[in-house]
């Protein structure tokens, strides 16, 4: 193979002969060299390729990382408020539950109760088998298990109360329904239960009640707590005022010069119930006093001289 070379400038040329060997090397250069250059690309491409995917991927990754984190500092300023919230619950639970417990031992102290029968100083007795056998650990302040106590201490002191309540109900009401006691504030027995000479025949008669005399326009008060059945004037009473007090006992204040309830009203022991005078069968100021049970008259002086509860 020849390859001529000319020369502008001077106008000459010149050839040179290649053998086998130069051919072969002219060849692989001219189509050696762009193959490489392709292959350089080819390869250069593929390794930028994977490098841009990681590239985005990290910065993916980044984002959510920052975006978790945001997350995280809203979820711990939220989880602080609600610990504050919860710590000033706490709080209050404890300062009710120290009022409780001194209402509950000032009521059990009112009502001379027996030591230990009501105890609002000491947390509530509790207990039962233990099913299954836990380690448990507690590497923090455990709020909900110090709400669970106090729920429980509420719960305790709550029905400790509603007994006490109970109790002191049902002996204010004993107490009010206990006939004892005089139908006056002040005043002096003119004339007691049993046979006497009647003030205006003299003949014996009966006399179902006893009289306390006393000043015009005093109180006559009720002996015990009860219901009014009747108000009003009758015959040889004249203003009277008649109180059924339960089990079949009844009392009866006459002689009133004004009656001070109607019938149907409550009254309480040692309330008011009309105004000492003399009207009906009646020689002056004074309460005629009488005390029925079952429907029959008895002497009221056994409840007169009763001790009050």
């Amino acid at each position: 193979m020849k390859v001529i070379l000319i020369n502008k400038k001077h106008g000459g040329s010149r050839s040179l002969e290649l053998g086998r060997w130069s051919r072969a090397l002219l060849s692989l250069c001219c189509l050696g060299l762009p193959l490489s250059l392709v292959a350089v690309g080819y390869l250069a491409g593929q390794d930028s390729e994977p490098r841009s995917l990681r590239g985005a991927s990290v910065d993916a990754l980044q984002d959510e990382v920052d975006q978790q984190s945001d997350e995280l500092a809203v979820l711990r300023v939220e989880a602080e408020r609600k610990v504050q919230a919860l710590t000033l619950s706490l709080a209050e639970l404890q300062a009710r539950m120290t009022r409780i417990d001194a209402l509950g031992e000032h009521l059990t102290a009112m009502a001379n109760l027996e030591d230990g029968e009501f105890d609002f100083s000491q947390p509530p007795a509790l207990g039962g088998p233990m099913v299954g056998a836990f380690n448990v650990e507690y590497t923090s302040f455990d709020l909900d298990s110090q709400l669970a106590q106090f729920e429980r201490r509420l719960t305790d002191r709550e029905q400790q109360l509603d007994v006490l309540e109970t109790l002191l109900a049902n002996r204010n009401l004993n107490d009010q329904a206990w006939l004892s006691g005089r139908p006056v504030e002040k005043g002096w027995i003119s004339s007691h239960y049993g046979k006497r000479n009647d003030p205006f025949t003299g003949a014996p008669a009966m006399h179902d009640g006893i009289d306390f005399a006393g000043k015009e326009g005093a109180n006559v008060i009720a002996i015990a707590g009860g219901v009014v059945t009747w108000t009003g004037e009758r015959t040889g009473y004249g203003e009277m005022v008649e109180i059924s007090h339960g089990d079949g006992l009844v009392t009866r204040y006459a002689h009133n010069k004004k009656n001070l309830v109607e019938p149907g009203d409550v009254v309480r022991k040692g309330e008011p119930v009309g105004i000492m005078g003399a009207s009906g069968r009646s020689t002056g100021a004074h309460v005629h006093f009488e005390v029925y049970k079952h429907g029959r008259p008895v002497d009221p002086s056994s409840y007169i001289r009763r001790t009050p509860r």
